[in-house]
C-alpha cells in the first residue's frame, strides 16, 4: 500500500523566525536520519504531484480580494501586466499558487521562506562591502513555511519562462531539473560545514562568470564594469531627475513613475515626513549618522514589478551635506500571501516582517534597510533603489543559458534556506539520487499548464467585464 501523503494544510499557528523553530539537542546525524524517515510519510516522488482538486479556490476571486489593498487606480494596470502572458500572469500570482501549495505534500520542515522565488526574484546587487553577489532581492512575502514551496514555485517559474522564450517544454523541464538537482546538492553540502561559513557563503561575481562557458562569458563582463563604475545612485540620477540643486524633481514617466495630484501629492510628502522619523529609529546607530547627512528633495509614485502593482510605493531623492544623491525606495507592506496557510507572521509590523526576513535570507542586505509606521498605521519597508542593481535578461535566455541560471537561483535558494532552516533534516531527506530533482521537473510542467489555464481564466473575466484592464503605454 502507498504511503499516505500529507496534503492538507498547514495549521494557522503564528510563524516564529525559522532561526529558532528547528532548535534541537539532536545531533547533525541524528537530524539527518529523520529526514530520511520523512521520506515514508511525504515520498519524493509524490512532489512532482500537481492535479487540481476537485474545490479549487477560483484564482480570479483570490486575485481580486487582494485588490483592496492596493490602490484602486493602479489595479486595472496590475491585471494589464498579468496578461501578457502566462509567464506574467504567474509573476502576479503568488496568492494563488500559495493555495495551491498548502494542499501539496510536505515533509512539516520550515525554512524562512521567500514566499514568491520565481526566476525573476533573483539577480545581482551590491553589498554595504560594495562587493557584488546573486541572490534573491524581493522578499515582500516572506514568511516561515514549508522549504518545498519556494522550490516549486521556482521550478514552475522556468517552464513558463521557456515557453515565453519559444522553447520547448524539454528545455523547461530539463532547467527545472538543473535548478533542482542544484538545490539538492547545495543543501547536502551545506549540511556538511560549519554553520559560520553557511553564514559566509555567497555567489559573487566571479563564482557567476565561473558558470558561463567562456563563449558567453564576455557579454556578463560589459554589464558587471558597467553596473559597478559609479555608484547606483549616480548611475540612475540622470535617468530619474530633471534640474538640479533645489531644483532637483523626480522625472515623471508614467504609468512607472509620476508625481499624484497636487492633493495626493501633498498628502504622500507629509506621509513621508510623518514616516522617515519612525524609520530612522529602526537603524542602527552608525546608519542613523548616515541617514542625517542627507535632507529630502522630492518624491514621486513608483509602480514596480506585477504582483506589487497597487501597493503604494515611492521614491524618495535625497541630497546630501556635498550634494550628491541618494535615492530611497519606501514601500507599502501587507500580509504576506503564505500567513493563510502557514500562520500568522510573528511580527506584527509587516515591514519588519519583510526586513527581519531579508536579513535572514540574505547573506548581506542593504545597509538602509528598515521599517516605518506612516499615519493611519499604514506600514512600510524602506531600502535604497537600485544600489548598483543587475537583472537578468531572462527574455534573452536560450536553453543553454536558461539552465545555468536556474543552476545559480537553486543554489541561492539552498543556501538561504540552510541559512534558516535545517540542512541536514532537509539534505537527509533529499538524498544522493536525483529523485527529487526529477520529480521537480514533472511538477514545473503540470503546474505551468495550471498557470497557463488560469491565465486564460484572467482573458474571460477581463472580456466579461469583470476587472478593469489597463495596459503600459
Amino acid at each position: 500500500m502507498a504511503a499516505k501523503v500529507r496534503s492538507k494544510p498547514l495549521a494557522r499557528a503564528p510563524s516564529r523566525t525559522a532561526a529558532v523553530v528547528h532548535a534541537s539537542s539532536a545531533t547533525p546525524g541524528d537530524r539527518k536520519d529523520h529526514g530520511k524517515t520523512l521520506r515514508a510519510s511525504a515520498p519524493r516522488e509524490s512532489q512532482g504531484q500537481w492535479n487540481a482538486p476537485a474545490r479549487r479556490v477560483d484564482p480570479i476571486s483570490i486575485l481580486r480580494a487582494a485588490d483592496k489593498n492596493r490602490q484602486k487606480q493602479l489595479v486595472p494596470l496590475r491585471y494589464g501586466r498579468m496578461l501578457q502572458s502566462p509567464f506574467t500572469f504567474y509573476r502576479g500570482s503568488a496568492g494563488v499558487m500559495a493555495a495551491d501549495l498548502a494542499a501539496t505534500p510536505s515533509t512539516g520542515i520550515q525554512v524562512q521562506a521567500c514566499g514568491d522565488a520565481h526566476l525573476m526574484n533573483f539577480g545581482g546587487f551590491a553589498t554595504p562591502e560594495r562587493r557584488l553577489i546573486f541572490d534573491i532581492n524581493d522578499l515582500d512575502e516572506t514568511l516561515p513555511a514549508p522549504w518545498e514551496w519556494d522550490v516549486k514555485r521556482l521550478v514552475a517559474s522556468f517552464v513558463l519562462a521557456a515557453r515565453a522564450n519559444g522553447l520547448s517544454d524539454h528545455d523547461g523541464e530539463e532547467a527545472a531539473i538543473s535548478g533542482a538537482h542544484s538545490y539538492r546538492h547545495a543543501m547536502r553540502e551545506f549540511a556538511t560545514m560549519d554553520v559560520l561559513d553557511v553564514w559566509y557563503a555567497r555567489l559573487d561575481d566571479s563564482a557567476m562568470l565561473d558558470m558561463l562557458p567562456k563563449a558567453r562569458r564576455d557579454f556578463l563582463e560589459k554589464r558587471l564594469a558597467k553596473a559597478t563604475a559609479a555608484g547606483g545612485s549616480e548611475l540612475v540620477y540622470p535617468k530619474l531627475v530633471e534640474g538640479k540643486g533645489e531644483h532637483a524633481r523626480i522625472r515623471d514617466a508614467p504609468p512607472t513613475i509620476f508625481h499624484a495630484d497636487p492633493a495626493t501629492a501633498t498628502g504622500n510628502l507629509a506621509l513621508l515626513r510623518a514616516t522617515l522619523p519612525h524609520y530612522r529609529a529602526t537603524l542602527a546607530d552608525d546608519r542613523k549618522v548616515l541617514l542625517d547627512r542627507y535632507r529630502m528633495v522630492d518624491a514621486a509614485v513608483k509602480v514596480v514589478g506585477i504582483g506589487s502593482v497597487g501597493t503604494l510605493c515611492m521614491i524618495v531623492l535625497m541630497e546630501s551635506e556635498a550634494g550628491y544623491p541618494l535615492f530611497l525606495q519606501v514601500k507599502e507592506a501587507n500580509a504576506s500571501v503564505l500567513e493563510a496557510w502557514a500562520g500568522k507572521s510573528a511580527y506584527a509590523h509587516h515591514g519588519q516582517r519583510v526586513v527581519e526576513g531579508q536579513r535572514l535570507m540574505q547573506p548581506a542586505s542593504d545597509m538602509f534597510l528598515g521599517w516605518a509606521t506612516g499615519p493611519e498605521g499604514r506600514q512600510f519597508y524602506v531600502r535604497q533603489l537600485r544600489d548598483v542593481k543587475l537583472s537578468a535578461m531572462v527574455e534573452t535566455f536560450d536553453a543553454e543559458m536558461l539552465s545555468i541560471y536556474a543552476r545559480a537561483c537553486g543554489w541561492v535558494l539552498a543556501r538561504a534556506h540552510a541559512k534558516a532552516g535545517d540542512p541536514w533534516m532537509i539534505g537527509g531527506y533529499l538524498g544522493k539520487q536525483p529523485v527529487f530533482d526529477e520529480a521537480m521537473g514533472r511538477f514545473a510542467l503540470a503546474y505551468a499548464d495550471q498557470a497557463e489555464k488560469d491565465h486564460g481564466a484572467l482573458k474571460r473575466a477581463a472580456a466579461a467585464g469583470l476587472i478593469d484592464v489597463e495596459f503600459d503605454r
